[in-house]
């Protein structure tokens, strides 16, 4: 018979993320949560469990991030799919609260990108220790040119079904999300092959109209990629997809909570606009590059003609800034990085603490708020008093 592996975290409190349990225990056979309660309901002397016990400290679900290119100085320069890339950055994020994220690729030329999609489907097939690549974000290449960000403008297509069937094709399954421009020619088209694939699309550098959008959301694109950024402003004698994506209670919307990408302010309004679980908190962290620096913000990245490219912010620190600019009770702020991103993309086993889920949790200090401890899998994959684990 196979010996039982359990492990059981005892806290100072966790967030469910909807329930706040005081004096919380965690219970966790092999990769699943089996029992989660106050402490007083687990006994210690099982033969066999290990107990982690952690005082002043607290557990959230495991933060998953849906659109991250690399992670700052420490990634490694080339994003190209390479397996050594990917691992890395999973050993990184770890050291961030993350247990689940996204590797997402911009617009290259056709045959790069159909190439470093299959080369990035090869890598996160290859299993991980740390924090788990679950999928690909692809970020274009059907895109508005006009609101490229820093996109290279040769590498953007207009709406190509036959490319974009061989991009799906050679993802074999691992692309998640597309982000698109709901204006370009054909779009509604993209959106239903993207269904058929299983890729769900988000509408983003973009200059749609207000009907341009509702064709797209109307036909299944129900998501929006980093809202207010590469997309028009609000102006109130118009509407467009910004105001839409705002105002639609069928689409969930990305927010980059660093301070500059949005205005503290703007967050508030987004938090008030939208419904709390339609709102999914992503880092859109970057590798610094020859054509990349940091801005007077350390977490900003500009190209070198100041476009802002991305920030070198993580989870743990949006998690902060969340609850600070948008007002929001702690448990809808956690579910903004676990459960939201985790329903929006179905990962059905993940981005909660509760019974049967998947054992991912993310432990912070209950004073510092930084990470103490990453679980991954019912394994410890970071220990900050054990960085080396």
């Amino acid at each position: 018979m196979e010996k039982k592996r359990r492990i059981l975290f005892l806290l100072d409190h966790c967030l469910t993320p909807y329930e706040r349990i005081e004096s919380c225990g965690i219970l966790c056979e092999k990769d699943t949560i089996i029992a989660i309660g106050g402490e007083t309901a687990f006994s210690l002397d099982e033969p066999g469990l290990q107990v982690v016990k952690l005082k002043g400290a607290y557990g959230l679900p495991g933060f998953i991030d849906t659109h991250i290119h690399g992670l700052g100085a420490e990634a490694m320069p080339d994003f190209d799919g390479g397996e050594d890339t990917v691992h890395e950055m999973s050993r990184i994020l770890a050291r961030h609260g993350v247990t689940t994220f996204f590797p997402t690729i911009v617009s290259l030329p056709r045959e790069t990108m159909i190439a470093q999609v299959d080369a990035m489907c090869s890598s996160i097939q290859s299993g991980y220790r740390y924090a788990e690549p679950q999928a690909m974000h692809l970020e274009g290449p059907f895109i508005n040119p006009q609101k490229r960000g820093d996109q290279i403008a040769a590498n953007i297509s207009p709406v190509d079904l036959g490319f974009a069937r061989e991009l799906f094709e050679a993802g074999r399954g691992r692309i998640k999300v597309m982000t698109f421009a709901p204006e370009m020619p054909n779009a509604v088209k993209l959106v239903e092959l993207m269904l058929e694939h299983g890729v769900i699309p988000s509408m983003g550098h973009s200059l749609a109209t207000e009907s341009e959008t509702l064709k797209a959301i109307d036909a299944g694109a129900h998501r929006c990629t980093y809202i207010f950024n590469a997309m028009s402003a609000i102006y109130h004698r118009s509407s467009s997809l910004t105001a839409i994506a705002l105002t639609d209670d069928r689409v969930t919307i990305e927010i980059i909570v660093d301070g500059l990408h949005l205005h503290p302010t703007i967050v508030n309004m987004i938090v008030r606009c939208k419904p709390a679980d339609k709102i999914v908190v992503i880092s859109n962290a970057v590798i610094l590059e020859h054509n990349r620096e940091p801005d007077a913000k350390p977490e900003i990245i500009r190209t070198n003609d100041g476009v802002i490219s991305g920030s070198t912010m993580t989870l743990d620190n949006s998690w902060l800034h969340l609850l600070s600019y948008g007002n929001m009770p702690k448990s809808l702020a956690a579910a903004c990085i676990s459960t939201n991103p985790a329903k929006d993309l179905g990962l059905i086993t993940r981005g909660e603490l509760r019974p049967g889920k998947r054992a991912d949790i993310t432990i912070l200090d209950s004073v510092t708020n930084r990470v103490r401890m990453t679980v991954s899998r019912g394994n410890i994959i970071y220990d900050s008093e054990n960085p080396d684990i």
